[in-house]
């Protein structure tokens, strides 16, 4: 974003100023004082010897010579010495002038280095501050730079170990149905049914890793839309009493049955199915799911909670974190990478709302904020 704010150099103006204006003083004060202690009444003299001896004149000659070259132009003579002195002094400032630029390429220099902040003389102030906010800037996306790099190793990481599990049952089981042709037909039918649900639970994952990489990029066009959210939370909770029941939980559902908001119903309905799935695998069993929504002002409530071991408090925002399981225990049961609740983060993000996690006393909840 580009930064408008004119920079203050006045410091340095203000000694640039004086200083020039100080040599145009100093400069024909120095020549009268040069004047009044070397040269008055001495000066003629002095020319006359010089003359004599360079020049190996008489004395008659050099008095001639003194009269008419310097006597006679000696308006002229002094000028030319203000005007020198003038020059000499000017050099020195634009000599001074040119260490600031010195400073400034060692500042540049310095910005890629981790040492601490950049210093400059207190009259380039301004630029010491814009030198330090790049360095800043620099540093903010070096370190982003690092952390992606780290995640996309994460990520084949985790890909490679969640993948060769199921992967491996599958090659297993298809190993030993290629090598016993002869194998009981109920056997055979139970090994084709294991390597086939290894193999979906692989197709799954896979696609889970596909759908996080396109969130996190945020190359999802959003479709928003009002649409009955009362209607989508009955419907999910039908939906997903087949996996309820396994756990001996059910759902409770608590909202106004014309409650409506404006968003992408297809990628909410996906943030809602993650929370409650991760609520039922992390329920006790036969206790409750309980589902509130509610307008609050302008923004829509949508709250998870259920019976479950509390979450510590120092890894409620690592829920959201891509591969986190809260038990890694129970990893091979819910069959998940991890991957619900970071999907969920995105999607709600992208809607402009917010997605966080309570827990206390035995009991987790997710609440769901989104505008309208």
């Amino acid at each position: 974003m580009k930064d408008n704010r004119k920079s203050d150099y006045s410091g340095f103006k203000k000694k640039l100023y004086i200083r020039l204006v100080a040599i145009g003083i100093a400069a024909p004060i120095l020549i009268y004082l040069f004047y009044l202690i070397f040269w008055r009444r001495r000066g003629g003299n002095f020319v006359v010897s010089v003359s004599r001896f360079l020049f190996h004149m008489s004395d008659e000659d050099a008095h001639r010579f003194y009269r008419i070259i310097f006597r006679g132009n000696l308006a002229f003579f002094w000028i030319a010495a203000i005007l020198l002195l003038f020059f000499l002094l000017l050099w020195v400032i634009i000599d001074w002038s040119t260490s600031y630029f010195d400073a400034i390429n060692r500042g540049i220099n310095d910005l890629l280095s981790d040492e601490g902040p950049i210093s400059l003389p207190p009259e380039m102030d301004a630029t010491e501050r814009k030198l330090n906010e790049v360095k800043s800037e620099l540093q903010k996306r070096a370190a982003g730079a690092q952390l992606a790099e780290q995640r996309k190793n994460d990520l084949v990481m985790y890909l490679a170990h969640d993948i060769r599990t199921p992967l491996t049952s599958v090659i297993g089981y298809l190993d030993l149905l290629s090598e016993a042709p002869d194998m009981p037909q109920e056997q055979r039918i139970r090994y084709v049914d294991i390597a086939l649900d290894k193999a979906c639970r692989l197709e799954k994952m896979i696609d889970e890793f596909f759908e996080i990489t396109r969130y996190n990029l945020q190359q999802i066009t959003l479709t928003k839309e009002p649409f009955d959210l009362y209607y989508m939370l009955v419907q999910l909770t039908d939906e997903l009493s087949p996996l309820l029941q396994e756990h001996g939980n059910t759902a409770v559902l608590t909202a106004e049955e014309d409650l409506t908001v404006c968003g992408d119903p297809d990628r909410l309905a996906r943030v809602f199915q993650n929370v409650l799935k991760n609520a039922a695998a992390y329920s006790y069993p036969d206790t409750e799911i309980r589902i509130t929504a509610a307008k609050k002002g302008a923004s829509t409530v949508i709250t998870f909670m259920n019976r479950g071991r509390t979450i510590p408090r120092e890894k409620l925002t690592a829920v959201f974190e891509r591969f986190y399981r809260m038990d890694e225990a129970r990893a091979s049961d819910t069959g998940g990478a991890g991957l619900g609740l970071a999907i969920a983060r995105e999607i709600v993000t992208l809607h402009g709302g917010t997605i966080t996690a309570d827990s206390r006393d035995e009991t987790v909840e997710f609440t769901i904020t989104l505008p309208g």
